[in-house]
């Protein structure tokens, strides 16, 4: 049996733990440990619920396959748990692989695990990783990678993608999908896939005229998109708009609307059973091949090989 020891500094996000431990839990030769920090023999969450039968990190001994630790309140505090740190820094040699769950990434830092290694954690605490930790080499795009034996992930839950992953490369693709399916997930996701809503994150800190141009845009993805249409639409001048579209969104206008339309066409593949000769054009695309480009660019895999992730009939 393989040992997984899932622990992470309390309060720690539920949906970080119960993600990865239904995946473990659901697969064969995994032994699951929840471990807490001190003496407690409970896991104290973000919402108010212990998760009980946990044991206090000092009574484990026995070696670990796989050592995967979660985020939460209590690792985005800016003190991390000493003690829980320690540990890890210490078991870490004896363990096959380490991952972390979304801000879990900030314990292994804290340890020294992710010096000189790429790394990444939810979007929103991607710049204060970098600026705590100079060392780690942050990418903030993919929901999870690997870099030799340490793993982290992005938001939440990303550590379900995560977790599916070690299992398929433990037991292969068609376990890892039939645990996908009972978990009645539409797609085992590749690491190198952007998170989920880009744009979406960005609207958080654009200003209002650049949220409105996003719907605009949205609605008429089929129209030649240019900068000087743009900056028309929103009361710019075309060297004006640039500059403040890098400023907002930290990308140039050609970014922005092939981000949106690639957007677009992940809904329309998701959700119809449209071609993607179809999807292309309806998106704004010029051609089939064109999206195909574009969504190695944004989300590291093609567009067919989204579509069969999601066993769609695309022609």
């Amino acid at each position: 049996m393989r040992s997984v020891v899932i622990v992470g500094p309390p309060p720690v996000q539920i949906l970080d733990v119960a993600g990865p431990l239904e995946v473990f839990s659901s697969a064969p030769d995994y032994r699951v440990t929840l471990a807490t920090p001190g003496s407690e023999r409970s896991l104290r969450t973000n919402r108010g619920i212990s998760l009980g039968e946990a044991r206090p990190i000092k009574e484990i001994e026995e070696s670990i396959d796989t050592l995967v630790v979660v985020g939460g309140p209590g690792a985005e505090s800016g003190e991390q748990n000493a003690e829980l740190t320690e540990w890890v820094s210490r078991v870490a040699p004896r363990c096959r692989r380490i991952a972390s769950i979304c801000t879990g990434a900030f314990v292994l830092a804290e340890a020294g695990l992710l010096d000189g290694k790429n790394a990444v954690t939810h979007w929103s605490f991607c710049d204060r990783l970098k600026r705590d930790y100079p060392s780690v080499l942050v990418d903030s795009t993919p929901i999870f990678l690997k870099d030799g034996r340490i793993y982290t992930s992005a938001g939440i839950t990303a550590g379900i993608d995560l977790a599916l992953a070690l299992v398929e490369e433990d037991h292969g693709h068609k376990e890892a999908l039939r645990i996908a399916r009972t978990l009645v997930m539409f797609l085992v996701r590749p690491g190198g896939q952007a998170q989920y809503s880009h744009m979406l994150s960005r609207q958080s800190t654009a200003s209002q005229p650049f949220r409105e141009l996003q719907v605009w845009i949205m609605e008429n993805l089929r129209e030649a998109l240019t900068v000087e249409a743009l900056a028309e639409r929103i009361g710019m001048s075309a060297r004006h708009f640039v500059r403040v579209c890098r400023a907002e969104m930290s990308m140039t206008p050609a970014e922005f609307v092939e981000r949106l339309r690639v957007e677009a066409a992940q809904q329309m593949i998701d959700s119809s059973a449209k071609g993607l000769k179809m999807i292309a054009d309806e998106c704004g695309f010029t051609s089939s091949e064109t999206m195909r480009r574009a969504f190695m660019r944004v989300l590291g895999v093609s567009a067919s090989e989204y579509g069969k992730r999601f066993r769609r009939s695309l022609s």
